[in-house]
């Protein structure tokens, strides 16, 4: 079990190259680079944000001093006559100070906000952009529940993070440097007596959060890899069940749980202990200016009021450090999340073919495929297509046979140009594809995979997919050809019953429906690869004479390890290993006695 995780753990955590927009985020400094990049878009917004926090907190600062001003003419009126007038309009001047303090933050908010949410929604748009760039080899080495971590824990993880801290700590730092300032004013010496007790807190702060980076990003990769495993796992639960894998499973999963566990608690812990100890310094400071403000009203260097203003104004100087405290440990956490969001945004894409002028007009093409001298390996140094070579006529019915493994399906995925080849050249109808657009390859070709796809919605909807100049009828006939449209009729809204959780299909079912898709694409060229295996014999011969009416006038290439189902085919290309060793029709290469015939023996063998 611990090699299946440590091959997972590097599968997700794959190293990056860097590429286009987007620089491979290594370290939290250039996380924050990459993030700060978003927020120029929103420059104006931000810009007006931060003022308003520093005036509103600026208007906020002048309370103390006119407490202290009440507290001094409250005084004096004990011992004479209180002047009510002069403390009126100082209370009418701290209700002004406040409200509009008050309102300027609100506004701060109101903008942090907007700004905060739009950048997440640009790093999704992003992310959603991207994934449609990556090659297909990305996806085959990591982990879906990784992706999606990325795409949603990640990004929202970024959004309330920085939503918590933004706009906190612009206010915490104007109202520390606004405090600092307006206590040197009012006295010096206290000032630097507050100094003194809050400089142990800075220090403390400093070193927990150079302590607790680390743990910050172990929690978001441990996160991604609880995602990923449990993605897995859930759609193979009934696999598990039937080998009575449970146990092993619950092994794993506490391995990885635990590692989550490890990390989220030395992470919150470590950054937990702020609070307490920026509270503890707050009341140190307290305590300190009530004995040097005690002794120096004593000696008459001063007057009772400074001392009201300063215990006011310690709040407002410690309790920004609390605020910094914990806008630290959530910005640790924001580029955590950024360089991995980023990591995925630097992820080498696809070439970009926007140059590409050439291109084949699906309405006008023949179907004509040839391979010259393919070459290709997933990895360079593991070569699987060595030297294939080999010509598909316009309109033939090509059939891929071989041993798994052979590189029958490969060959299909360098057809759509899902992979590039390592040298040699694929053409239909004498142009090198190449030379045309990816999406241009993928529009002369309709596809039928092993692996159904069904998304939820209407039943019309999954068949039409993508295409907007389908009419009901079409759909309606090409579900009569795969034997679909009786089924579909004894459903309550017909082909209008959306497929989701509650409607159940069966495996063959989807199949058919994916076939039936393939069918109104109408593309010119058909690519079957196992299209009907998920089918029951009778099922397969309905598909089979549907297909057969399907493939008239198109070029087909249909990869089946039933050989009985390709009896029929124009042309057979038996490979093994990565080469074609035998062609031919079905009598032609029966006749020849040689691998193919053993294979087309060896099931029914199998069979009996």
């Amino acid at each position: 079990m611990k090699k299946n995780r440590e091959l997972r753990k590097r599968n997700s955590f794959a190293a990056n190259t860097q590429s286009g927009k987007y620089a491979k985020a290594k370290d939290f400094k250039k996380a924050w680079g990459q993030l700060l990049g978003y927020f120029k878009v929103y420059g104006i917004q931000t810009i007006v944000a931060i003022i308003f926090s520093f005036v509103g907190t600026i208007m906020l600062l002048n309370g103390p001093r006119r407490l202290g001003e009440i507290s001094d003419l409250i005084l004096a009126g004990i011992k004479g006559e209180m002047d009510f007038a002069a403390i009126e309009k100082i209370c009418y001047t701290l209700v002004a100070l406040y409200l509009i303090g008050a309102g300027l933050l609100y506004l701060q908010e109101f903008f942090m906000v907007t700004v905060i949410q739009g950048v997440s929604k640009k790093l999704r748009k992003d992310i959603s952009i991207k994934i449609n760039k990556l090659p297909l080899r990305y996806f085959d080495s990591t982990t879906l529940g990784d992706i999606m971590s990325r795409a949603t824990n990640d990004v929202d993880l970024i959004s309330q993070s920085l939503n918590q801290s933004i706009g906190s700590l612009a206010g915490a730092i104007a109202m520390f440097f606004g405090s600092l300032y307006m206590m040197f004013r009012t006295n010096p010496i206290l000032t630097l007596t507050a100094i003194a007790s809050t400089i142990v807190g800075f220090s403390l702060m400093i070193i927990i959060m150079s302590k607790s980076q680390k743990y910050f990003t172990r929690q978001q990769q441990s996160l991604g890899e609880m995602n990923g495993y449990v993605e897995e796992m859930y759609g193979a639960h009934t696999i598990i069940k039937v080998y009575n894998a449970e146990g092993e499973i619950k092994e794993e999963f506490n391995e990885i749980n635990d590692d989550l566990y490890d990390s989220a608690w030395k992470s919150q812990f470590i950054s937990g202990i702020m609070n307490p100890i920026m509270g503890f310094i707050g009341n140190f400071g307290y305590v300190a200016v009530s004995v040097v403000g005690a002794i120096m009203v004593a000696k008459g260097m001063m007057n009772f009021g400074v001392i009201v203003s300063f215990m006011i104004y310690i709040r407002q100087f410690t309790n920004p450090l609390t605020t910094i405290a914990q806008a630290a440990t959530s910005l640790q956490s924001t580029a955590a999340a950024s360089e991995r969001v980023f990591e995925f945004l630097g992820e080498e894409e696809l070439e970009d073919e926007s140059y590409k002028t050439k291109s084949i007009n699906p309405k006008e093409v023949n179907g004509n495929v040839e391979f010259e001298h393919v070459r290709f390996g997933y990895d360079e140094d593991k070569i699987i297509i060595k030297d294939f070579s080999a010509e598909a006529k316009a309109g033939q019915k090509v059939a891929i046979v071989g041993p798994t493994g052979a590189g029958k399906t490969t060959l299909v995925n360098l057809l759509m140009r899902f992979y590039e080849l390592n040298s040699g050249k694929i053409s239909v109808d004498g142009v090198d594809i190449k030379e045309i657009t990816r999406e241009n390859v993928h529009d002369l070709f309709c596809m039928v995979l092993q692996d159904t796809w069904i998304f939820e919605g209407t039943i019309k909807e999954n068949i039409k997919y993508s295409k907007t100049n389908v009419s009901d009828e079409e759909v309606v006939k090409a579900c009569k050809a795969v034997g679909l449209d009786h089924y579909i009729r004894t459903l309550p809204k017909g082909y209008n019953t959306v497929l989701d959780n509650k409607t159940n299909l069966s495996q063959g079912q989807k199949q058919l429906m994916t076939i039936a898709r393939a069918m109104v694409e109408n593309a010119p060229m058909l690519i079957l690869d196992e299209a009907t295996s998920s089918v029951d014999t009778r099922t397969e011969v309905i598909i089979q004479k549907a297909m057969d009416k399907l493939m008239e006038g198109r070029t087909s290439f249909v990869i089946a390890h039933r050989l009985s189902t390709i009896k029929n085919s124009d042309m057979i290309f038996v490979m093994d290993n990565g080469d074609i060793i035998e062609s031919g029709n079905h009598e032609e290469l029966m006749a020849k006695n040689g691998f193919y015939t053993n294979l087309y023996n060896s099931q029914f063998e199998q069979a009996g």
